[in-house]
């Protein structure tokens, strides 16, 4: 498989809250999958944050499409930036439009490949004294088989099990009546690769063309994976997080009890400072939530350490 670098714009500088900041913007590329991500720093041989995403369609600055525009990743970023922490996140492949014909045959373990080539590329550029791989979602799942060459991992909000078990725990919650045909689904799944006949509810998750994917993403048991783990490992959970649990974060740390971990009040999935609950949904949908101070405290504290 062939992979290449490509650094399209070289030092271009600007200033955020009086703090001169760096940025380039850097292709990267698995084969045919383009991954171009935008790294920000403000001086040389400082720590290197590597950011790997959750779920769905995300950019590098943590919006997706027309419709969420939470912008959370870039806000993380600036601040971060303001600690003299550098930053480099990219544009999952399913956000680039350029990707769209490459994509079918996805698997989960894909992504883990695209962050690998990411870390290799960080490796040789030795203007960074150590990199820290932070996860978010589904990305903590990711970054966890994708950390062997980095210094530190953050799990955010990282699910504790496999991903079968998440969603039968989350359907049940929504929609009882389907509790045995999920159940059923992944079973079969799991035994056959593929289900021959889906549940007309529930073309939406399992339909055909995501069934692979699934199936690949069920082999991985985070509350597994983590143990392996031998690097500092932190993990951060908010508790206005509506899709992840604090359970999940407390599993995760008996698994590894070396990790440190933090539950950070009032902050949820998208990193946000959330004081009321009617907040909490309309934060996905507009970049003017602050994210959690906590939050970025607690990070470049345990970055620099």
């Amino acid at each position: 498989m062939k992979s290449n670098i490509f650094i399209l714009a070289l030092f271009v500088s600007g200033f955020i809250f009086g703090q001169k900041i760096t940025s380039e913007e850097i292709l990267i590329k698995n084969d045919t999958i383009q991954l171009p991500g935008t790294l920000t720093f403000t001086k040389k041989h400082q720590p290197l944050v590597i950011w790997i995403h959750g779920s769905g369609n995300v950019d590098r600055n943590g919006n997706q499409g027309a419709l969420i525009k939470a912008n959370y990743i870039k806000q993380l970023r600036d601040s971060l930036n303001q600690k003299d922490i550098a930053f480099f996140s990219y544009d999952k492949r399913t956000a680039n439009p350029k990707n769209s014909e490459f994509l079918k045959g996805t698997l989960f373990l894909d992504f883990v490949k695209d962050a690998q080539k990411v870390i290799a590329h960080f490796k040789k550029d030795k203007r960074f004294c150590k990199i820290t791989l932070i996860g978010h979602s589904q990305g903590s799942l990711v970054a966890m088989l994708a950390s062997k060459d980095v210094d530190k991992f953050v799990s955010i909000a990282g699910p504790s099990e496999t991903i079968d078990k998440t969603m039968i725990s989350q359907i049940k919650k929504q929609a009882p009546m389907l509790d045995s045909v999920v159940k059923a689904h992944f079973k079969e799944l799991h035994a056959t690769g593929n289900i021959k006949v889906v549940h007309p509810l529930l073309l939406s998750l399992f339909n055909p063309i995501n069934q692979p994917f699934i199936a690949n993403w069920m082999r991985y048991n985070p509350s597994e994976e983590i143990k392996q783990l031998k690097i500092p490992v932190l993990l951060l959970q908010g508790t206005k997080d509506l899709q992840v649990t604090q359970q999940d974060a407390t599993i995760l740390h008996k698994s590894n009890p070396k990790a440190r971990l933090v539950f950070i009040e009032n902050m949820n999935h998208v990193l946000k400072d959330i004081e009321k609950d009617d907040d909490n949904l309309k934060s996905y949908y507009s970049p003017d939530y602050p994210i959690s101070s906590v939050l970025i405290t607690t990070l470049a504290t345990y970055i620099k350490e």
